[in-house]
């Protein structure tokens, strides 16, 4: 655990209970006394926060110290994902968060089956927990649209990773980039995209594969 969040870090006292409270002293074993790390992935900052006094169900600390502490990556991302079942993308989106993904702008693509429904709520849960283990300060940007056309109106630079013979590589200067459902885009989503790339392999590559590794190829 790097920090702990907890969406009123910075106030000058703070009341945990349910399951941060279960996870600081029943996970963690952290006790009266002890000093930890609070984060609001707002701001940049860590705070840091004495344990004044414990109860059976909550626990009051003050804030003791601050310390201005950006932990992200060099690079910005932006990956475009169509919608896949979210059993896959909850998997994934840990590794996502650890790479330094900035945002994902999720899309019901022709391919996307449309019975399937993402719960931001529940994602942005797992990002917390993720963001605690990894140290990352700033939490992941995540929004819905409703096609590809409509979401290359807005981002125009958007980066198309499919079949080609043009290679994506390390290091590559791509802002954003999007990855199709299992089966690929529909030729005529294809047609929408000025620039297309793709991976040196021969092997097919699972949606939420190619996903994390453009993200590693483009950020680290």
């Amino acid at each position: 655990m790097q920090f702990v969040y907890h969406p009123k870090s910075g106030e000058l006292v703070l009341v945990v209970e349910g399951e941060t409270y279960n996870y600081i002293f029943k996970v963690r074993r952290h006790k009266k006394g002890e000093v930890i790390p609070f984060r609001n992935l707002k701001d940049q900052y860590l705070y840091y926060y004495l344990i004044e006094e414990v109860d059976r169900r909550r626990a009051t600390l003050s804030l003791k110290d601050k310390e201005l502490r950006e932990v992200m990556p060099k690079r910005e991302f932006h990956l475009l994902w169509c919608i896949i079942d979210p059993k896959s993308i909850e998997k994934s989106l840990p590794a996502l968060n650890e790479l330094g993904v900035a945002k994902i702008t999720f899309i019901y693509c022709q391919r996307s089956q449309k019975n399937f429904r993402l719960k931001l709520e529940k994602l942005q849960k797992i990002l917390i927990n993720s963001s605690q283990q990894c140290g990352r300060s700033r939490l992941m940007e995540l929004e819905i649209k409703e096609d590809i056309k409509s979401a290359l109106a807005l981002y125009p630079d958007t980066v198309l990773i499919d079949f080609c013979e043009d290679r994506i590589g390390c290091g590559e200067d791509i802002k954003r980039a999007l990855i199709g459902p299992e089966g690929g885009v529909s030729p005529q989503e294809r047609a929408e995209f000025g620039k297309i790339l793709g991976f040196d392999t021969p092997l097919v590559l699972k949606s939420e594969t190619a996903a994390i590794a453009v993200a590693s190829k483009v950020i680290i």
